[in-house]
């Protein structure tokens, strides 16, 4: 079956339907990632979605593929038992590790990352 909401990985265009799921402090959040955030916020968020989701487990065969992204996003958000301070402590964890990853293979590009953030 396809479903043209499916993607290999969690997909950016789905960040904003994830607003109002929670509270304010998320929804300041998915303001801001939807938003004009650096290229680094936008791809923390990505990189905490995945591991949220689990889309490194989803294949076309899955029931989670079935019904798309957007659901499945939207779904695990609902379901997170943690706090959305829990939320955020993650965004702000896997923001460090793309930093982290850049300045390390990438350190030509380390003056760009001082000006986005």
């Amino acid at each position: 079956m396809f479903n043209p909401d499916t993607e290999l990985i969690f997909p950016i265009r789905a960040i904003p339907l994830l607003s109002g799921l929670r509270g304010d402090r998320w929804n300041i959040l998915i303001k801001r990632i939807s938003g004009d955030a650096s290229v680094v916020e936008k791809l923390a968020f990505i990189l905490m979605m995945v591991r949220l989701d689990g889309c490194t487990t989803c294949n076309t065969h899955s029931f989670r593929a079935m019904r798309g992204c957007s659901i499945c996003a939207k779904q695990a958000i609902k379901r997170y038992k943690g706090s959305d301070e829990d939320l955020i402590k993650s965004f702000e964890k896997a923001r460090t590790e793309v930093e982290k990853y850049i300045k390390d293979r990438y350190p030509e590009f380390e003056d760009e990352l001082q000006i986005i953030n």
